[in-house]
């Protein structure tokens, strides 16, 4: 199931029309946001795991 362009420009529209031109730039920063702090946990998450098996090689 492909979504077009006439989908998104739909889907942009109508949050438009709910939420107002001023919210989406707040809403998209707050996503934004919110991703990064997700990958930076993840990287995080990986280097804890690398650290945790090089300690265990060491033994």
């Amino acid at each position: 199931m492909n979504i077009g362009w006439v989908e998104v420009a739909l889907v942009v529209g109508l949050a438009v029309l709910v939420f107002g031109p001023k919210k989406i730039p707040q809403f998209g920063a707050a996503f934004g946001k919110t991703l990064r702090g997700f990958k930076e946990e993840l990287k995080g998450e990986t280097e804890v795991n690398e650290r945790d098996e090089a300690k265990i090689i060491d033994r």
